[in-house]
């Protein structure tokens, strides 16, 4: 048996660190990307008090509320066209092309946000042109998730997949809490009157700006999928993504839960807080800012320790949660003072990193690679925007005919669905096949 001599056995262990650190500043360049991206897409969330009058002038705040978040969910109609598109690309022409392309597309849709003139200026052009830039967003977002599972869990190594992969949802919460942070700190700055009138511009043309730096990070990634695979007459086919149907609708059921509860506990509950339990608008974005950060950063500890547990066991854990602590904790929340409401929304923190910090990882260890980006991106995107999109609209409309209720039990069954369809994942489901 041969055997290796002592100047072997360091050059492999000088070799092993050298591939660990390419494929961390890897998981860098392609996570900060994610974060632009995400930033771009949230902060309409977050801005959506000021510029909603600029749009959709009414007296009924609910009401402007409504009309905001019903293009907040075009945009994510948007995204099962962006999987099948972003999908097809990350397979037929590599994973780095479809995120290339994908900030493109987001940094071009804010930019055209930060410019729009408002209803005063242009009469119902100005929804309407709202609307086209959120569903040229919706597009980009929808090959974004995909094309970044695909990538991150691609150039993870071994061992550590878990972890390294949960940085996508740091990113992703990392971009959903710059633009929280912008709307804490502008008030700040600029009077409510500034605000409203051209402040809320402000954060649409950071995005754009921050932009530039994710496409050099980007343009600067390895690909991960190989030449052959990429050559293959099933890369990136709807109908060789047909044979592995039941991974897709697991997909697809793991996301209805998933998107549901993450825009319930991070975009909606801002909403709920000012208007249920009544709190005044800056209180509410300090403790919604103060649940993000938390999620964000307990994010690779769950992937940490998701290497030791398996996968299906947090998928379990996520859903039994979700269906059992929902009612109880939203109901709290609706009349909860702004300490106890913190302490509520970091329970709710924990509850969704289950989730939250493998989701990516899982999804992608389900499809071979040549359906890999088409797969993930294609059944996220779809039951995103059912879900995930019209989640604020679903709970505000709810709201305004005065069955707020119903919402709790409507996120809770989504997490008895979450906690079934795990029971039918199988030992082979939570292994990546790569090309390693």
């Amino acid at each position: 048996m041969q055997t290796l001599s002592a100047a072997e056995k360091t050059n492999t262990t000088a070799e092993t660190k050298v591939d660990y650190g390419n494929r961390i500043r890897a998981i860098f360049a392609a996570s900060s990307g994610n974060l632009v991206e995400w930033y771009d897409f949230y902060v309409y969330a977050f801005f959506a008090f000021y510029f909603s009058k600029s749009f959709f002038p009414t007296g009924n705040q609910t009401v402007q509320l409504l009309q905001t978040s019903a293009i907040f969910a075009i945009g994510f109609l948007m995204r099962p066209l962006g999987g099948w598109i972003f999908g097809y690309i990350g397979d037929r022409y590599g994973r780095k092309n479809a995120m290339v392309i994908s900030v493109y597309m987001m940094c071009f849709g804010s930019f055209v946000i930060a410019c729009l003139p408002t209803y005063n200026t242009i009469g119902l052009l100005a929804p309407i042109l709202l609307m086209l830039a959120r569903m040229f967003q919706g597009l980009s977002v929808g090959g974004e998730y995909g094309a970044t599972a695909t990538y991150m869990s691609e150039v993870a190594t071994k061992g550590r997949r878990g972890f390294l992969a949960s940085f996508q949802y740091v990113t992703l919460v990392g971009g959903q809490l710059l633009a929280a942070l912008t709307g804490v700190i502008m008030p700040w700055v600029l009077s409510d009157a500034q605000m409203l009138d051209w402040g809320w511009r402000i954060p649409f043309g950071i995005g754009a700006v921050l932009g530039l730096v994710a496409l050099y990070l980007r343009r600067t990634l390895h690909e991960t999928s190989s030449q052959k695979t990429r050559d293959s007459k099933e890369a990136g086919s709807i109908t060789a993504l047909w044979q592995y149907r039941r991974a897709f609708l697991i997909v697809l059921a793991f996301t209805a839960g998933g998107s549901l509860s993450f825009y319930t506990y991070t975009t909606y509950i801002q909403k709920y807080l000012i208007i249920s339990a009544k709190m005044d608008t800056k209180t509410a974005n300090y403790v919604a800012t103060s649940g993000l950060f938390f999620l964000m950063i307990i994010q690779p500890l769950f992937g940490y320790l998701s290497d030791l547990f398996s996968r299906k066991t947090f998928m379990l854990i996520f859903g039994g949660l979700l269906a059992v602590v929902t009612i109880p904790l939203m109901t709290a929340l609706g009349s909860a003072s702004p300490y106890t409401a913190l302490g509520l929304i970091l329970l709710s923190a924990c509850m969704l990193s289950f989730y939250t910090s493998i989701n990516g990882l899982l999804k992608a260890e389900m499809f071979p690679p040549h359906v890999r980006a088409l797969g993930v991106g294609l059944a996220y995107a779809i039951s995103n925007a059912i879900f995930g999109g019209t989640a604020e609209l679903v709970a505000l409309s709810l709201k305004n005919w005065g069955y707020e209720n119903i919402f709790f039990y409507y996120v809770s069954a989504m997490g008895v669905l979450v906690f079934c369809t795990s029971l039918l994942l199988h030992k082979g489901e939570g292994t990546l096949e790569n090309e390693d």
